[in-house]
């Protein structure tokens, strides 16, 4: 039996690997937490999980067997050490159970725990954020949120781009919003002058990393970003948070057309990646939450995703003959109801819609020759509508100095950003895809509150 030196104490084997294995064991340790308890005259079956698979082990304990003296307390949700024989289950559910020849108490849970064996609605769960994960729902998204970060940092990192770190505190606006979080260190109503704050400048938790990776990008080549971002929008929809986490590359010499293959490769990336590493846990959100969930992920990752221009759409929207919450006319943004109708009905796959009217767009994308329009792009998906956005932006200085005025942005506030297209500009672009919104496209959970361990939203920053 290994142990550690430094603590002395016993190297426990994950339940996902007990469950894994291909042979028994005479010597096997295993740590976590109950979720049932049975006891009978002679001896009791307890299930154990310790959050690396959604399955539990099931633990056999004879009577007499070292510790069971503690069995009582042993309750759901207590943590247990147990050591013991990994075997052949009598049962047909799993394939290994755990003979306990040593089980010890580690910690109690009296009769208040809150996730007793019944079922809990989603907003219960949300107000137990610090023990939710341990739920069959939330273990499962957050192993599939680690799995799907990695495989972020594997799809770029196989294709040669440079993960960078850009700021989190800025005083550059991206998206010209104007609702970004305010970071200061003087007190409310102190009437000191923002000059005296403490970057001498207003200063604010960024909405997006693009402007800091465009540097780079025009440097390095090939780079991306993947970290939090804040939005102060006073927004309670299920598709909304203050704080959530974008994954954006940023690609030198580079045009509308790659930008948005590369954009679709990633997505077809994520997806595969999920549905052959995490296919348990997207088993579980297939029979529970939304059951039509495999066979949209397989049609997302092996069919091409369709392209039509912001105009096109907007023509297919205004022929539909559907009735849409929010009016569908050229030169408005498309809603959630819009970019469903195109994916779920009309073409019944991913869609990337280009080439949207310039007065609805940031300043930085890159104007189109025929002066109304700009080279951006968002791709819409089945369940969710956008969930990633960018464009080809704008290299050409004399645009971009007519765009920042048209936009009421002073250049003396972007100098450095403007520097780029004075000192070897190239084509660039890139794009912003929301990591959670990736994840409630591949889990199937509905609000974004519940792909986020600790969430952010108006009035609540609880944990």
């Amino acid at each position: 039996m290994a142990r550690n030196p430094a603590r002395n104490t016993v190297m426990h084997t994950p339940v996902l690997a007990a469950l894994s294995s291909q042979a028994p064991s005479d010597d096997i340790t295993v740590c976590g937490w109950v979720r049932t308890r049975r006891d009978a005259k002679a001896f009791s079956f307890l299930e154990i999980n310790d959050g690396s698979c959604l399955r539990g082990i099931q633990v056999v304990v004879d009577a007499g067997t070292p510790g069971s003296e503690s069995l009582l307390e042993m309750t759901t949700g207590a943590s247990v050490e147990v050591q013991g024989k990994l075997v052949a289950s009598q049962g047909k559910e799993q394939p290994w159970e755990i003979q306990a020849a040593r089980i010890s108490l580690v910690g109690p849970a009296d009769d208040t725990y809150p996730l007793q064996k019944k079922g809990h609605s989603l907003e219960f769960l949300r107000e137990i954020a610090h023990l939710r994960p341990r739920s069959n729902l939330f273990g499962a998204v957050f192993r599939v949120r680690s799995r799907m970060a990695y495989a972020v940092h594997q799809f770029f990192q196989d294709r040669g781009f440079l993960n960078v770190h850009t700021p989190m505190i800025t005083s550059s606006d991206c998206e010209g919003a104007g609702e970004m979080f305010r970071v200061t260190t003087l007190a409310p109503g102190s009437g000191v002058k923002p000059e005296e704050d403490f970057f001498g400048k207003p200063a604010f938790l960024t909405v997006s990393g693009q402007l800091e990776a465009e540097t780079l990008a025009c440097a390095l080549g090939k780079v991306y970003t993947f970290g939090p971002t804040f939005r102060a929008e006073n927004s309670n929809t299920s598709r909304h948070a203050a704080e959530f986490w974008m994954i954006e590359p940023e690609q030198a010499f580079c045009d509308l057309a790659g930008n948005m293959d590369l954009a679709e490769a990633q997505l077809k990336h994520q997806v595969r990646d999920a549905l052959e590493r995490c296919a348990e846990d997207l088993a579980f959100f297939s029979k529970y939450v939304d059951k039509g969930l495999i066979e949209r992920l397989k049609f997302v990752a092996d069919r091409p995703f369709q392209r039509v221009s912001y105009t096109e759409a907007v023509a297919l929207l205004e022929q539909s003959g559907e009735t849409f919450e929010y009016p569908v006319k050229y030169g408005l943004n498309l809603q959630s109801g819009h970019e469903r109708w195109l994916t779920e009905k009309y073409f019944q796959c991913p869609v990337i819609v280009y080439n949207y009217p310039k007065e609805i767009k940031p300043f930085y994308m890159r104007q189109n020759d025929d002066g109304l329009t700009v080279a951006a792009m968002d791709v819409l998906v089945p369940g969710i509508g956008e969930i990633i956005g960018g464009s080809q932006r704008e290299e050409r200085p004399d645009r971009l100095s007519a765009a920042m005025a048209h936009h009421g942005l002073s250049e003396a506030d972007y100098w450095w950003y403007a520097d780029l297209r004075k000192y070897g500009t190239v084509p660039h672009a890139g794009y912003g895809m929301g990591f959670e919104r990736l994840l409630m496209f591949v889990t199937g959970v509905g609000n974004i509150r519940d792909v986020i361990p600790f969430a952010r939203t108006p009035g609540h920053a609880e944990f």
